[in-house]
């Protein structure tokens, strides 16, 4: 544009002289293209007197923003607000109800298309050929969907709703809108709650955009780990109005919860059938053995948990706790003693499996909604008929607290039972002892005693331990120096060494890297301390490197201690 205007004042003969100036010059940040300055008529819109009733309604508590500190954010904007250029030079949206006369120059606003000019009577009139900003029929949204100005079923029964949910970085060009736009065309509050979640973020920490080409696409994504993974990434692990950033082992973690959903399912659904059915269940399940009562009370405190988190709109840390129980507790720790007990023909644990399950599924049906519904449909086949119970999850009753199913003996005794167990995986992981190798333990724990004998199977199988020794005597172990004694809450567990670990060989290899932790320790501290490198270095960077540190600190302590018992 300015070499061509350039060009014709030379060919006028209006150019004096041509001199370099530097200056700035605006580019259009999706194509790039210099953007030339024109003037025009724009319609404004007076936004003070809207915005003082919405700053009440929020003040006043009427309409409460979660997460709080967003308020501020609110208050700010409200109260510096400008009038708004409401006018857009746009091919779609609300055309401008304003028609202009072509003999008197008169301007005609109107709700329905004037035939004549209001001023003159003229028929000549030409309509405004701008539309509305997007933002201002986005403002009418919660109300005009519902039929207002007209009086209708929908918007008497609709309107206001309880929440709105949307990203933290249109607080003010959506949600303060809706707020004074409902106000001011039906004199009440759109919403009584508004939920900012965060900006889905590059592993980087940049917002996604098609521009910088760091999208990720969601259906790529749903076809290489499933919508119920792409959503589970999406949810969990985050805050109210925190940001996250999406990656490919984020993705990874999800689709491998969700196999080990589909798995345990399975394998429930797989032995309900080999047992020839429900017949004979009580439903729900009164369960006697301790490892039942300890699920069935850890499910229920779940439920709480889950319905406290969602509450308080904590949705992240809802699915952070459901996660944790079904693969934490149910899989790994109640769904394998279960094997253990339905291999020596005791079909008891079915029932509980199965009840837990089904409350799982309810737990997690928000969440991860398909594999929960399709297995759900094939489990409620093969279980006793529940009062109440519908044709589909999506619309099955969400799990309660139930305290009366609360069970703090089963909780301790299974509690020292997988403290035991743990203990021993940790210093077989530790000494690296051959998984097929088995080795002897004393546990001395008298307050859990009766538990580690009911037990004690589970015991000896999960830990590999034979063979198992209850009480303070050694049981023929070892002299000190050769084992290993473990302090847990509920006693301690002894392992002799002999003929498993050379200790001498254990105990130069844990030197030794003890050696290499503190030189790599102190080299990263320094690191650390320099304000150069702090200042400088991206936030994401130093956090990584402070990670790295306190994982250093863990593993210290972690070799210090097995050097301790080593002698």
């Amino acid at each position: 544009m300015r070499p061509e205007i350039v060009e014709e004042l030379k060919r006028d003969g209006l150019l004096e002289k041509v001199d370099p100036y530097s200056h700035a010059v605006g580019h259009c940040d999706r194509c790039d293209e210099v953007v030339e300055p024109l003037v025009s008529k724009q319609w404004y819109m007076r936004m003070r007197p809207l915005a003082e009733p919405a700053i009440e309604a929020v003040r006043s508590g009427e309409i409460r923003i979660v997460p709080e500190r967003f308020t501020k954010v609110y208050y700010n904007w409200m109260e510096n607000i400008r009038d708004w250029c409401i006018s857009r030079q746009l091919w779609w949206g609300h055309r401008i109800p304003v028609w202009y006369c072509g003999d008197c120059d008169g301007i005609t606003v109107d709700y329905t298309d004037p035939d004549v000019c209001s001023e003159c009577g003229s028929s000549s009139l030409t309509r405004d050929p701008d539309v509305l900003d997007t933002w201002f029929s986005s403002a009418l949204w919660p109300h005009s969907t519902l039929g207002w100005p007209d009086d209708t079923e929908d918007l008497d029964y609709f309107y206001p709703t309880s929440d709105m949910e949307t990203g933290h970085d249109i607080l003010f060009f959506w949600v303060a809108r809706m707020i004074m736009m409902g106000l001011k065309n039906t004199g009440e509050i759109p919403f009584d709650t508004v939920y900012l979640h965060g900006l889905i973020r590059d592993t980087d920490g940049v917002k996604m955009s098609k521009s910088r080409g760091n999208v990720m696409d969601p259906l790529e994504l749903i076809d290489a780990y499933g919508a119920d993974a792409l959503r589970f990434a999406l949810t969990s692990g985050n805050s109210p109005g925190n940001d996250m950033r999406l990656n490919e082992q984020k993705m990874e973690a999800s689709r491998n919860f969700a196999n080990k959903l589909w798995n345990a399912s399975r394998f429930v659904i797989g032995n309900v059938d080999r047992a020839g059915g429900a017949s004979g269940w009580s439903w729900p399940p009164a369960p006697e053995h301790v490892e039942d009562r300890w699920i069935i009370s850890r499910l229920n405190r779940v439920a709480g948990q889950v319905q406290t988190h969602m509450e308080e709109y904590q949705f992240g840390e809802a699915q952070r706790v459901v996660h944790d129980f079904l693969w934490g507790e149910y899989c790994d720790w109640f769904l394998e003693t279960a094997k253990i007990r339905i291999r020596d023909g005791d079909e008891t644990p079915l029932p509980v499996l199965a009840w837990v399950l089904e409350r799982l599924l309810r737990l997690l049906h928000p969440f991860m909604p398909f594999i929960t519904e399709e297995v759900w449909r094939n489990l409620v086949q093969r279980i006793p008929e529940e009062a109440g119970r519908p044709d589909s999850l999506i619309v099955a009753s969400y799990p309660i607290r139930d305290d009366a199913l609360i069970d703090e003996d089963a909780e301790s005794a299974m509690g020292s039972v997988i403290e035991i167990v743990r203990a021993v995986r940790n210093l077989r992981a530790e000494f690296r002892i051959r998984p097929n190798e088995s080795v002897a333990a004393v546990v001395d724990a008298p307050d859990a005693l009766d538990a580690i004998e009911t037990e004690a199977g589970a015991i000896r199988t999960l830990a590999q331990i034979d063979p198992l020794v209850l009480g303070s005597e050694n049981g023929g172990a070892a002299e000190a120096g050769q084992r290993v004694s473990l302090v847990l809450a509920s006693g301690t567990v002894t392992v002799p060494l002999e003929g498993l670990v050379d200790v001498e060989q254990e105990r130069a290899r844990l030197t030794s890297e003890l050696e290499q932790i503190d030189t790599n320790r102190a080299r990263l501290a320094s690191r650390l301390r320099d304000e150069k490198f702090l200042s400088r270095a991206p936030e994401d960077v130093v956090d990584r490197e402070r990670g790295r540190l306190a994982g250093m600190e863990d593993r210290r302590a972690r070799v210090l201690e097995t050097l301790a018992h080593l002698g």
